[in-house]
């Protein structure tokens, strides 16, 4: 008997339409003849999902009981016994009820697949069990029911049911997923936009490593070596010149091409640290790479070519992206473009033209990288050869002839020059040439020569001594350079992007300087310039420690080892040893980045103190513009009716002076209103604003609230007497709920209601505020709880405000520990959510 076929369908999130593809697919197979039944379907209560379940053959639950309580279960021994062709098992990650044939339901599908029986079966990606952690960690709640990640992967076929969060967030609002009390909570909770996105990509992602993993095995059981373009990978080579933003950008573009492209960019630096490449390009075109979305990889190996195939084959590169050689013409050989060109097989290599092309490399002037002591020790070695050679060379002057003499000495130069340099050999040749002159060239013993051929003899011997001489020491200087080169942009290139931390960046940065150098203190020190003048020279002079880092700070740069001035009234000091000179360079580079960092620092202080003098600036601008508006209404209504009743020359009937009488109060009431909320925000702003916070039922704040909303407003309360008390002010809450639903029935059509909701999460309760009017686009929702901004930036003739109320309404909920949000309702409208603690901590589940 062959093994049952397993078909999984995968959700994000509840609601997406697993169950309901699941019996769609049943209908389907069951269409084609094929014996199909459902052996165990949750359809919560969803009437779409119930319908879809008629005509279709279910094998009756399972009743096991439980601590007194009744449960039903999927019946494993009937579906095997019924023996289908295919069975239906929804929620794969359930837990069995004890006294079941297995603990998890996971489990009797797998005996259901080893009976032949095929499967198909629904799981949400919050029950993975790799992905169970990061689940909790993004909504919040903790997923008990999990099934192993190889189950779930093992299966022959795997579905992504898939599905907007806004699409979801409609369906729920319309109330085909949860039962309408749970709606709100479940809109402001698990299911937020932000919580079903990622959800969502946890999905996919997972989805496609799934996918991934089969592809492979695919590949390996028919033995199919070549890379396969099921993504589109560029690989970009670098060699740290000045084209290689001209390659980056170029291979960005090919990437973008095709959807879900990858761009790796990649340095393959040579082992003997010899490349030439400049780091500070190699930086910037590594934070150009990642600005555009790629990686940056650095290599190390001989043959460039070949480490850059062997990086794009292990990557499953489809493109690499080259630059035109650099080499002059005159060059012979094959360049690595053309190498990579010809050994790169099915991968296409793009050579990409540049300004630098054809124009070779510049190679910084060198030093020779032999220190004194090696000179000394080579001018010792000369000394000992030369002696020795010449005792050896009279002792058997009968047996060897001139050109073996020349070439002992010859080799006795040319170890002088590995040991000491150039100028130790240089030295070793002239005085060879002499003793060979003086005591083996006739005449012997007289710097005369003879023969022409003797003296042309010593010649090339000299000239050869020299350019062997002068080749080694090149190559020890440039050896020297290059490493104490890269050890110094390693440090610079560190040292670098310290200053993008933040404000720790100059402790950090003197850190950096005391460890590189070997040194018990770092202190950047500050002249005071700034002292009145009656203060005296050495006030004006005295230094304080601006940033300090080790042992006990230098207080004066006279008492430093080390200093490095920055100008007037800067300067850096550095205690524990003298630098020599070939590290004071480096250390400049060091002292300026202080010197950046610290004006850093001094711009965002002084930002920092101007931002509160705009921000009022603004908020008097605002409020002055406001007043001339807002407040001149109510006043002038007011004065007009007062001014008529106060006219003798006018008779007024009853009912006209009690519409006057009316008409003033109603101003002088918007005027006290308005007065109210300046006051209020003038005590938010300056923290004065008197909490007195204590357990109250929000059942009752709410109930107190409404009597500030007109009578006539069409509301829909469903706020439970049972939720836990707040800890809250309640006259700032009531306030605050008068606020938000004053707001919500102004802007909400006339026969539609306005709900207020409330509900309980652990140690939050929640007050949702729902309405169906125009809404406020998201690109709007963070000013509008800024002083001073209305909806639309009018108000009706009827309304008085100046724009305050969401503002002192956030203000009054934070001063409460509490938070006051805004989000999109489904299908329209705004949703205002207060968040206030509750007075005693408890437990609850989340929807």
């Amino acid at each position: 008997m062959s093994r049952g076929v397993l078909r999984v369908y995968l959700g994000a999130a509840p609601g997406v339409g697993k169950t309901y593809a699941m019996l769609d697919e049943g209908h389907r197979r069951a269409g084609r003849g094929t014996d199909v039944v459902i052996g165990y379907i949750e359809t919560h209560g969803r009437p779409h999902t119930a319908a879809k379940v008629d005509g279709l053959e279910q094998v009756p639950r399972r009743t096991v009981q439980h601590r007194g309580a009744s449960f039903t279960e999927l019946d494993l021994d009937a579906v095997l016994a019924r023996a289908p062709d295919v069975a239906l098992i929804d929620e794969l990650a359930h837990t069995n009820v004890p006294g079941t044939t297995h603990g998890k339901r996971w489990q009797d599908v797998e005996a259901l697949l080893e009976a032949g029986i095929d499967v198909i079966s629904t799981v949400n990606v919050q029950h993975l069990d790799s992905l169970n952690d990061v689940v909790e960690q993004i909504t919040g709640v903790a997923q008990r029911e999990t099934v192993p990640d190889s189950v779930v992967r093992a299966a022959d076929q795997v579905e992504l049911v898939d599905m907007t969060p806004e699409a979801l967030r409609r369906r729920m609002a319309h109330g085909n997923i949860y039962a309408p009390e749970k709606v709100d909570a479940a809109l402001g909770n698990y299911f937020r936009v932000g919580n079903l996105t990622a959800l969502r990509e946890l999905a996919l992602l997972w989805l496609a490593d799934s996918v991934e993993e089969g592809l492979q095995r695919y590949r390996a059981q028919h033995g199919i070596a070549d890379a396969w373009e099921t993504r589109e990978r560029v690989v970009v080579a670098l060699t740290g010149g000045l084209e290689g933003d001209t390659l980056i950008r170029r291979a960005a573009r090919i990437a973008a091409r095709a959807v879900g492209g990858d761009l790796l960019a990649v340095h393959v630096a040579r082992s003997d640290g010899l490349s030439g490449a400049s780091p500070a390009t190699l930086t910037s075109q590594r934070l150009l790479v990642e600005s555009l979305g790629g990686s940056y990889h650095s290599l190390v190996g001989d043959n460039v070519s070949a480490a850059l195939l062997e990086f794009a084959r292990a990557n499953n590169a489809t493109q690499i992206v080259i630059g035109a050689s650099r080499r002059r013409r005159y060059l012979v050989g094959p360049g690595t473009g053309a190498t990579t060109v010809r050994n790169s097989g099915p991968i296409d290599v793009h050579v990409v033209s540049h300004d630098y092309a054809g124009k070779g490399r510049s190679l910084p002037a060198l030093t020779s990288g032999l220190n004194r002591r090696r000179r000394l020790f080579g001018a010792l070695t000369a000394t000992v050869l030369l002696t020795g050679l010449t005792m050896l060379g009279t002792a058997t002057r009968h047996d060897l002839t001139i050109g073996t003499d020349l070439l002992l000495y010859l080799l006795a130069v040319v170890v002088v020059c590995l040991v000491g340099g150039f100028w130790p050999a240089l030295a070793a040749a002239v005085v060879a040439s002499l003793l060979l002159n003086y005591y083996f060239v006739a005449p012997v013993h007289t710097f005369t020569i003879s023969e022409p051929e003797n003296a042309l003899s010593l010649a090339v011997f000299v000239l050869i001594a020299v350019l062997v001489s002068r080749v080694v020491d090149l190559a020890a200087s440039r050896s020297s350079q290059a490493a104490r080169s890269s050890a110094e942009a390693e440090t610079l290139s560190t040292l670098a992007g310290s200053l993008l931390r933040g404000e720790t960046a100059l402790p950090a940065l003197l850190e950096r300087v005391r460890e590189t150098f070997a040194v018990t203190n770092v202190t950047l020190l500050r002249r005071d310039t700034t002292a009145p003048a009656s203060s005296g020279a050495a006030a004006r002079g005295r230094w304080s420690v601006v940033a300090t880092t080790g042992s006990s700070a230098c207080t004066q740069p006279e008492t430093a080892d080390t200093e490095v001035p920055l100008g007037d009234d800067l300067t850096l000091a550095l205690t524990g040893r003298s630098l020599p000179p070939e590290d004071r360079r480096v250390l400049s580079a060091f002292a300026a980045q202080a010197a950046v960092a610290y004006q850093q620092r001094q711009l965002m202080q002084a930002a920092q103190a101007a931002a509160p003098l705009a921000e009022a600036d603004r908020m008097r601008t605002a409020l002055l513009n406001a007043v001339s508006h807002d407040l001149r209404t109510p006043l002038a209504v007011a004065k007009a009716a007062i001014s008529g009743l106060a006219d003798a020359h006018v008779t007024w009937s009853a009912d006209d002076r009690g519409e006057l009488l009316s008409s003033a109060g109603a101003a002088l009431d918007r005027l006290t209103e308005l007065v109210t909320n300046l006051l209020d925000l003038s005590r938010l702003q300056a923290g004065v604003l008197s909490v007195f916070p204590r357990a109250v039922a929000l059942d009752d704040i709410v109930s107190q609230a409404l009597a500030h909303v007109a009578a006539d407003s069409n509301l829909d309360l469903h706020v439970p007497p049972d939720l836990p008390e707040v800890l809250a002010d309640p006259g700032l809450l009531e306030r605050v709920i008068a606020n938000l639903v004053q707001n919500a029935v102004r802007h909400s059509p006339p026969n539609v209601a306005v709900r207020v909701a409330g509900s309980s999460h652990g140690e939050v309760v929640e007050l949702r505020v729902i309405d169906r009017g125009p809404g406020i686009p998201q690109v709007g929702q963070a000013r509008a709880f800024e002083p001073f901004q209305r909806l639309h930036d009018h108000a009706s003739s009827d309304e008085a405000g100046v724009g305050l109320g969401l503002a002192i309404a956030r203000g009054f909920t934070e001063a409460m520990s509490g938070v006051l949000t805004m989000e999109d309702t489904p299908g329209g409208g705004l949703t205002m959510v207060v968040q206030v603690p509750t007075a005693q901590p408890s437990e609850s589940s989340p929807v």
